[in-house]
C-alpha cells in the first residue's frame, strides 16, 4: 500500500507460509525432507518434499482459511529504491485465489466477477509498486534471461502431445519480483544477525572458455577485449 510519510513510494508486504513453524530442525519431518532434498514437477503432477497435509493444506492458501506465515515488510522510495525492512510472523487469511491469467484481465480493463472488487483496493496498487520496482532494476541493468517457459501437455494416456509456449505476463514478474525482493531483505537480516549462509557464487569463466566466445562474436562482427 501507498505510504504517505513516503511520497510516491510504498510499503509492500510480502507473506510466505511459515513451513518452519510446522517443520521443526531435526524433526522426524525434517530428517525425512532432507532425504528427498526438494520438491519434484512433472508435467502433469507434483512430488512434494513435504507431506500432502501440509505442501496443499496447511502451508497453502485456502480462501477464508488462516495461515501462518511469515511477513517481510519492505519500504521502497518512488524510483524503487529500498528504505529498510522487517520481519513478523502472521496468521493471514486470502480473501480469493486469483490466478495469473485473471488478474492479468482484470489489470487490462476485463475483470471478471472474481476479481472485480479487487481491481482498485489491491490489483492497481500491486501493479503501480511493481512499476516502482522496475525502475531500480532497469537502473541496475541485470543480465535479463526473460527467457520464454515451455509447457509440456499430456494426453490421456500420459504420452506427450504437444509442447507450448507459456504466456508470459506482467501478472508473473509482479509476484516474482516481490518476492526477490523479499529474498534479498532476508539475506540482509540474516547477515545482520552474523547467521551462516549459503551463497551461489558464480566463478570466472576459464581462459578457454573466454577464447570460444570470442571467437564466436567474431563471427558477429564484435569484440571482446582481452582486458
Amino acid at each position: 500500500d501507498t505510504d504517505p510519510k513516503n511520497p510516491g513510494g510504498w510499503h509492500l508486504i510480502v507473506a510466505i507460509a511459515d513451513v518452519s513453524w510446522f517443520v521443526r530442525a531435526h524433526s522426524p519431518m525434517d530428517k525425512e525432507a532432507l532425504k528427498r532434498s526438494n520438491s519434484c514437477y512433472f508435467p502433469d503432477r507434483v512430488v512434494p518434499m513435504l507431506p500432502e497435509a501440509l505442501s496443499a493444506g496447511l502451508c497453502s492458501l485456502q480462501p477464508g482459511e488462516e495461515r501462518a506465515a511469515l511477513v517481510a515488510h519492505i519500504w521502497i522510495d518512488k524510483d524503487g529504491q529500498k528504505l529498510r525492512h522487517t520481519f513478523t510472523r502472521a496468521l493471514m487469511r486470502s480473501h480469493a485465489n486469483i490466478n495469473y491469467n485473471a488478474a492479468q484481465q482484470a489489470l487490462d480493463g476485463k475483470p471478471d466477477d472474481s476479481t472485480a472488487p479487487f481491481v482498485e483496493p489491491v490489483l492497481k496498487p500491486l501493479y503501480k509498486a511493481w512499476l516502482a520496482l522496475s525502475k531500480a532494476r532497469d537502473k541496475r541493468s541485470p543480465l535479463d534471461l526473460d527467457i520464454a517457459e515451455q509447457k509440456i501437455e499430456l494426453d490421456e494416456s500420459g504420452h506427450i502431445k504437444a509442447i507450448v509456449q507459456r504466456e508470459r505476463l506482467d501478472t508473473h514478474r509482479i509476484v516474482e519480483d516481490f518476492m526477490i525482493s523479499a529474498n534479498v531483505a532476508a539475506a540482509e537480516a540474516l547477515e545482520d544477525a552474523r547467521t551462516p549462509l549459503i551463497y551461489r557464487v558464480h566463478e570466472e569463466p576459464s581462459m578457454d572458455k573466454l577464447e570460444s566466445l570470442r571467437d564466436f562474436l567474431d563471427s558477429l562482427d564484435l569484440s571482446l577485449a582481452r582486458g
